[in-house]
C-alpha cells in the first residue's frame, strides 16, 4: 500500500508552536509521531514522506529513520537539509527525489514538497500530493484548494499519521470543510 504524508517536522520544538500540535515537547511529539506511524504501515508499505522529516532536532535522522516501519521514500522538502546530509540516514530511505511520479492503483501521483499550479498530466485526472503549507490558509491554500486533484499531506491535517490516497481525500475534505463553516459563522 501508498501511504503518503509531509511536514512531520521531528525534533522541531517551533513546530508544535506553528502547526498549534497537540504535545507539551519535542519528546511526547516524536514519540506520539513514531507510535502512530507504526501502528498505520506495514513492513511492506510505501511510505512518501513529502518532505520536511527532521529539523532542529537533538537526534540524528537515522535515529528517527530506523525505528519506523516501511519503504521510505524521501521527497525533498526546504527543512531536510539535515537528512540529505545525514549518511546513516540514506540507509533508511529507498529514495530521495525532489519531484516523483507514482501510481497509486489506477491514480498517476506527482508527489513535490511545494504545491504546485500545474502537474503532469494534471488536464488528464492525474492527482498532486504536496506539503510545505502545513495547515496555513493563506492565498496559497485558497489556491490550492480549486484543483480538484491537488491534496495535502501535511501531518497536522491528516491526524500525524501516513495517510494513503483515499485518507487524503477525506482529510482534506474535512479541512476545507472546517474552513468553509469558519467563514460562515
Amino acid at each position: 500500500m501508498n501511504l503518503y504524508i509531509s511536514d512531520l517536522h521531528f525534533g522541531h520544538a517551533n513546530a508544535i508552536r506553528f502547526d498549534h500540535r497537540p504535545f507539551a515537547d519535542v519528546e511526547e511529539m516524536d514519540q506520539c509521531l513514531i507510535k502512530l506511524w507504526n501502528s498505520r504501515v506495514s513492513a511492506e508499505d510505501d511510505v512518501y514522506i513529502i518532505g520536511d522529516f527532521c529539523f532542529r532536532s537533538d537526534k540524528t535522522p537515522d535515529w528517527y529513520l530506523r525505528q519506523l516501519k516501511g519503504h521510505k521514500h524521501l521527497i525533498i522538502g526546504n527543512h531536510d537539509k539535515i537528512t540529505l546530509d545525514c549518511v546513516e540516514a540514506a540507509k533508511y530511505l529507498e529514495s530521495i527525489d525532489k519531484m516523483l511520479h507514482v501510481s497509486d492503483g489506477n491514480n498517476q501521483i506527482c508527489l513535490c514538497h511545494f504545491p504546485i499550479a500545474e502537474w503532469n498530466k494534471c488536464r488528464h485526472g492525474s492527482w498532486h500530493i504536496y506539503g510545505h503549507i502545513h495547515a496555513n490558509k493563506d492565498e496559497v491554500y485558497q489556491f490550492m484548494k480549486t484543483r480538484a486533484h491537488a491534496l495535502n499531506a501535511a501531518a497536522c491535517i491528516n491526524n500525524y499519521t501516513p495517510s494513503s490516497m483515499n485518507e487524503l481525500i477525506r482529510n482534506n475534505k474535512a479541512f476545507q470543510e472546517k474552513d468553509e463553516l469558519t467563514c460562515t459563522m
